[in-house]
């Protein structure tokens, strides 16, 4: 099986992506491209990552009314990234539609709460100061839409495994046991997410930011 740790490109420079994904494709399982490399590099940058080889998980977090995600999807198509986010709270409608949008092999997962969030950030827009119970309410959201997984904590992925268990969860945010939090609230050690039900990890910093990211890299994988 290939590694279950995907990297989080998150730069704009096109050079500097692709040689980080060089130096460590051997211990990584894919690619995670966010929003600042692809307002910088478009479609023609996500194809040249691509030709590294590795599985490309396109993370822009759509999260619009269902035709227009689905037309956004659609202009992606012919990039057929393996993995691709929405925002849960677009709601069912839209959560279908970027489902059938979708090329046949891309995996749709549906975030549920950004892991800069706390209880208090959801007070402030409105909901309650639950993180767990919105997780999980969101987790149920997208099963019953039809997409294939959720992006969410660590610390809830236990709870929505057990809402969804052939559900597909990406869990960001996770750090290594000796490093720091950077801007992330909600955080656990990756072998912890796996542990409790993660199907891939999303890590950036401690390996891009790392002096030697190779070997960065490597440790993470040896603890999974």
């Amino acid at each position: 099986m290939s590694s279950r740790l995907y990297v989080a490109l998150d730069t704009p420079d096109l050079a500097k992506a692709k040689a980080l994904a060089n130096r460590i494709h051997n211990h990584v399982g894919g690619i995670k491209l966010g929003l600042e490399f692809f307002m910088a590099n478009g479609r023609a940058g996500v194809r040249e990552m691509a030709d590294i080889g590795l599985p490309i998980f396109l993370d822009l977090k759509f999260h619009d009314i269902p035709n227009t995600v689905a037309k956004a999807i659609q202009a992606l198509r012919p990039l057929e990234p393996a993995i691709l986010t929405v925002h849960a709270a677009g709601g069912r409608a839209m959560l279908e539609d970027a489902k059938a949008a979708a090329p046949a092999g891309t995996k749709v997962v549906a975030v549920t709460m950004l892991t800069s969030l706390d209880d208090s950030d959801l007070v402030s827009i409105g909901l309650r100061p639950d993180s767990h119970e919105q997780v999980v309410r969101l987790t149920e959201l997208a099963r019953l839409a039809g997409v294939d997984g959720i992006v969410c904590s660590g610390a809830e992925v236990a709870a929505a495994k057990k809402a969804w268990p052939h559900g597909f969860f990406v869990v960001p945010g996770v750090r290594p046991a000796n490093g720091p939090l950077g801007d992330q609230k909600r955080v656990v050690t990756p072998r912890a997410a796996l542990d409790a039900g993660a199907s891939i990890l999303v890590v950036g910093r401690p390996i891009t930011q790392a002096e030697d990211p190779d070997q960065a890299a490597r440790e993470i994988e040896a603890t999974l």
